[in-house]
């Protein structure tokens, strides 16, 4: 058994081509995003009798309140047992890296925990990435997937869709990406959240090259809706979203997921993530208005382990009652 980093894209997403437990977290132009936002990575491969039997993508995150390592939607292990091996590796290369403590943040069923309790981590004081995902699978037809949803979000989208001042523009270039942020940056003013600057989101549109498209919903020429949708794997993610409150009564946005969803079915996809919702028993949870919208399309939730820390340094603690208080005050 060893543990070696991986350099070739091929073997890495012909690894994770195989195995259904992953996102585009871990994939390879995820790994190629980090890179350009300065970060440091490491690819590894957990390898036996030389065929690949997990892998890990690992950054290096330099934060103001310490270092550490994030697995952002991973490990991708064929046995779960192999957590251990990967977690001594882990151990000497943060003790190297000066690294205050190991963040995994599992794409794991959530009974899965009790596997990472064992090994002495701890539950985050903050989730990284979604634990609570909506997801939508694309078998049926169009007609079909219509009639699974909600008859309020179907007939906004028929009404939408009659409406000849309602477009929704599929776009491929960057120009959009710098409309789309004009709108985004709006929305994280009205709901109070962190944003990602241009510079993140044009690095991310250009990392994904031909597997993202920008969606600008437009009414009367205005720009009142937009989502960046990535297509990794034959699954379609809508990871940005934005909207503003111009035009509340015209659905914009329905029609614009309608036809992200039927994008990503005429690329091939059997799945449809709405990303991160609200947990069901937090009716005051501040994702709960956006929760509404998702669960509309119809679908199905998947609920993952939680974020866990395996804490190196006594340093971890300061990093701990910032992120305590800042998920207290975000309402989460």
């Amino acid at each position: 058994m060893i543990i070696k980093e991986i350099e070739n894209k091929d073997i890495w997403e012909g690894f994770l081509d195989e195995n259904q437990e992953k996102s585009f977290l871990h994939s390879w132009s995820w790994g190629e995003f980090q890179k350009a936002l300065g970060e440091k990575i490491w690819r590894l491969a957990i390898i036996d009798n030389d065929k690949i039997q997990g892998v890990a993508l690992i950054i290096k995150v330099s934060a103001k309140r310490g270092t550490f390592f994030l697995c952002p939607h991973g490990p991708i292990l064929k046995d779960k047992k192999l957590l251990k091996d990967l977690l001594e590796y882990l151990k000497e290369l943060a003790k190297r890296e000066k690294a205050g403590f190991i963040r995994f943040s599992p794409i794991w069923p959530r009974e899965t925990e009790a596997l990472f309790k064992d090994l002495g981590f701890r539950r985050a004081p903050i989730h990284i990435h979604p634990e609570n995902n909506w997801i939508l699978r694309l078998e049926e037809t169009e007609s079909e997937l219509l009639m699974g949803m909600r008859k309020t979000t179907r007939n906004l989208i028929r009404r939408a869709i009659k409406d000849p001042d309602v477009v929704i523009e599929k776009r491929n270039d960057l120009e959009a990406v710098e409309e789309f942020n004009k709108i985004y940056q709006a929305t994280y003013k009205r709901h109070d959240f962190v944003p990602f600057s241009l510079d993140y989101l044009k690095k991310e549109f250009l990392a994904f090259e031909n597997n993202i498209e920008i969606f600008l919903g437009k009414y009367k020429g205005d720009v009142t809706a937009g989502a960046m949708i990535i297509y990794w794997q034959n699954k379609g993610y809508y990871h940005q979203g934005a909207s503003s409150r111009e035009y509340p009564k015209i659905p914009v946005s329905h029609l614009l997921q309608w036809e992200a969803l039927k994008e990503a079915k005429a690329r091939g996809c059997d799945l449809y993530s709405f990303w991160g919702v609200a947990p069901q028993d937090e009716p005051k949870h501040p994702w709960q208005g956006i929760t509404l919208f998702k669960q509309g399309f119809g679908g199905e939730l998947e609920k993952y382990a939680r974020t866990q820390d395996f804490v190196l340094s006594s340093k971890y603690w300061l990093n701990y009652i910032v992120e305590k208080l800042r998920s207290k005050k975000r309402g989460f």
